[in-house]
């Protein structure tokens, strides 16, 4: 194996690594890490196209099919999936995203690098400054805000790569939803938003696309970042019983603001 491809490698096995331990222990899914790693492994690699970052949103949606179902049987085993929230906001969440991704084919690369920072940095101010007691509302949105709220969280995950968690957990527990069956419903999210901005993104020819791309998603960066992922993620889950969740949530929030506000300069300047 070459040096050239070397370093791909291990940054991707580092990040898809990295994305389970989060996974695990703080709910949040690892899409919010794994795009901005791809666009700069595919970026050092040579391929800077109008479409790159499409690429990396539909690489990252890919690896959320596989880990939203193994974390949604993991807290169905415990009894806390609300499958009634899952069944009744799927339609509103599938359509959501279906939009996303034509959204997605319409614009340049700089300008969803631009718009992930943004709502990145509105997540991380969340996780920053949130408080437990917040609410909007005691119970869950019913009517047509469920179906508009729904279709926010598929719309806004499928712009971000991400599945849903990190807009799904903090949208239930504004609704009175308790944390832990909030994070085990939103991991549910995931494979709503995922599977048919997936298979869109399948059938989205990308432009001078990186080796082993088959439309947007790139096959090889998916595999390796799957293979770390399902053997990191019950490592942070172990990790979570014995760490304190809130200061972590913090930490993290600081480190995907620095990462947000460096990809906005990025696409920027």
């Amino acid at each position: 194996m070459t040096a050239t491809l070397l370093m791909p490698l291990l940054t991707l096995t580092a990040a898809g690594a990295f994305a389970g331990v989060l996974a695990g222990l703080l709910g949040v899914g690892g899409g919010i890490v794994l795009v901005p790693v791809l666009l700069s492994v595919f970026g050092q690699m040579g391929y800077g196209s109008p479409d790159l970052m499409q690429i990396c949103l539909a690489t990252s949606l890919a690896t959320i099919i596989v880990t939203s179902a193994r974390s949604v049987m993991a807290h169905h085993r415990r009894g806390a999936v609300d499958w009634p929230i899952l069944r009744d906001w799927a339609p509103g969440i599938a359509l959501g995203a279906g939009i996303g991704v034509l959204t997605v084919a319409q614009l340049r690369s700089e300008t969803l690098q631009v718009i992930f920072a943004v709502l990145v940095i509105v997540i991380a101010s969340y996780m920053l400054l949130g408080r437990a007691d917040w609410r909007l509302a005691e119970t869950m949105p019913r009517g047509p805000v469920k179906y508009v709220y729904a279709g926010i969280t598929g719309f806004c995950s499928v712009l971000l790569g991400i599945g849903g968690g990190s807009m799904g957990v903090p949208l239930m527990t504004l609704h009175g939803r308790p944390i832990h069956r909030a994070v085990a419903t939103a991991a549910g999210f995931g494979g709503l938003i995922a599977l048919p901005s997936t298979a869109l993104f399948l059938l989205t020819p990308a432009d001078n696309p990186p080796p082993g791309t088959f439309g947007a998603v790139n096959l090889p960066a998916f595999l390796i970042i799957i293979a770390m992922t399902l053997l990191t993620a019950p490592l942070g889950a172990a990790l979570a019983h014995r760490s304190d969740p809130r200061r972590l949530k913090r930490i993290f929030a600081l480190f995907l603001a620095l990462v947000a506000v460096n990809m906005l300069r990025k696409s920027l300047f």
